[in-house]
């Protein structure tokens, strides 16, 4: 049976939690439509991410740095670089190099921040604990196995800031281009993390930089940090930002949405696809189509390829497994074993999810914008 498509987007049946109202529209939509009313483009959002400047340039008075732009080497975050420069901002850059990152994409860091003059920090987790920790999520037959990643960042990131007294951090997150994943596909946090680090490896977290809700609410209530999202305020396109890092850094393109780290590769282009039959593309291409940054017919023409060139994939998985020190028996044991998902560790999900009004009020006290998982929430729950 062919799954169903919404008529506006290219989001169908293999997405958790999808409604269609009676134009065959889907719930996701009502989402992205909300984002849009809340952080609008023309003159009221200049006038909002002007206003946010020109807080950021006062606050930092006084300090080497008024902000911390976490850089990966692709598109997102060297754009946010030179936007940055552009408004006479002072932000220090910072990787956290994780052990995967593609040479493209470390050649971009270093030709965007000396060609601008920003100053590069990069926290090198040790490469045997990061090893470990992304064993135990394949282990665990996890969805987003690269969730240590994501976890890791934004704890480097409210890290330093704390250290530097710097109160606000520069987010590449933006729904116009990348859309609302479920929270089934990518949620993760610290407890789950700590469960399943526990559960499948003999290791302690020493130099991973993990972030509890605790620590979350002391950078961001105790310290005054703040996380922000430029996109949701400026224009932004990201074929044209990479033509113009092109153009005036050589910045290089690394072949695909997340594709300048070799396990995030893997993990979204091979692990998901093929273990669970999630196609990410799905939500970024819809994301696209509602911004009018792709045709729809365009989205679909796209999803009937592979998401990267299949022997490339095979040899990306074999790099993987010879980095993690994963034999080929042992990965055919884990790709056999039962796919699990979010509810199957424990995790503060639930919780979230039963108290979300309650929950809610709390994270304002901490973060400038309400989190992406509760317009989820509340949409999936209405309809």
């Amino acid at each position: 049976m062919q799954n169903r498509i919404c008529s506006r987007t290219v989001l169908d049946d293999t997405v958790p939690g999808i409604l269609y109202d009676e134009n065959g529209v889907a719930n996701y939509c009502e989402i992205y439509d909300i984002l849009a009313r809340t952080y609008p483009k023309g003159s009221k959002g200049e006038s909002e991410w002007n206003e946010l400047v020109s807080n950021i340039k006062e606050t930092g008075k006084g300090n080497e740095y008024d902000c911390i732009i976490g850089v990966s080497g692709g598109t997102d975050s060297c754009y946010l670089l030179h936007i940055a420069n552009g408004l006479g901002l002072r932000p220090l850059a910072v990787n956290f190099d994780n052990g995967w990152s593609t040479e493209i994409s470390v050649k971009n860091i270093k030709k965007v921040t000396s060609a601008l003059n920003i100053d590069l920090e990069t926290y090198v987790v040790d490469y045997d604990e990061m090893k470990e920790i992304l064993k135990s999520y394949m282990k665990a037959s996890f969805p987003w196995i690269d969730a240590p990643t994501d976890i890791a960042i934004s704890g480097i990131l409210y890290r330093i800031a704390a250290r530097e007294g710097i109160k606000y951090v520069f987010s590449g997150s933006d729904f116009r281009s990348e859309g609302t994943q479920p929270n089934e596909w990518t949620h993760s946090d610290s407890r789950q993390l700590k469960h399943i680090v526990k559960t499948f490896s003999n290791i302690s977290l020493k130099t991973y930089p993990n972030l509890s809700i605790k620590d979350l609410f002391y950078y961001g209530y105790l310290k005054g940090i703040n996380m922000i999202r430029p996109f949701y305020y400026i224009e932004y396109k990201k074929k044209d930002a990479q033509q113009l890092l092109m153009n005036k850094y050589g910045w290089q393109y690394y072949g695909g949405h997340h594709h300048e780290n070799i396990f995030t590769k893997f993990a979204i282009a091979y692990w998901l696809p093929k273990k669970f039959g999630i196609d990410k593309r799905k939500i970024t291409y819809s994301a696209l189509i509602m911004s009018a940054q792709l045709q729809r017919d365009e989205a679909i023409k796209l999803l009937s390829e592979p998401p990267y060139d299949p022997e490339q994939m095979e040899r990306d998985k074999d790099y993987v497994l010879k980095k993690l020190d994963i034999s080929s028996e042992e990965f055919d044991d884990i790709w056999k074993s039962e796919n699990k998902n979010i509810l199957t560790y424990p995790s503060y999900f639930n919780f979230i999810h039963k108290f979300m009004k309650l929950v809610f009020p709390l994270f304002k006290y901490v973060l400038p914008w309400k989190p992406m998982m509760f317009y989820q929430m509340e949409v999936r729950k209405k309809s």
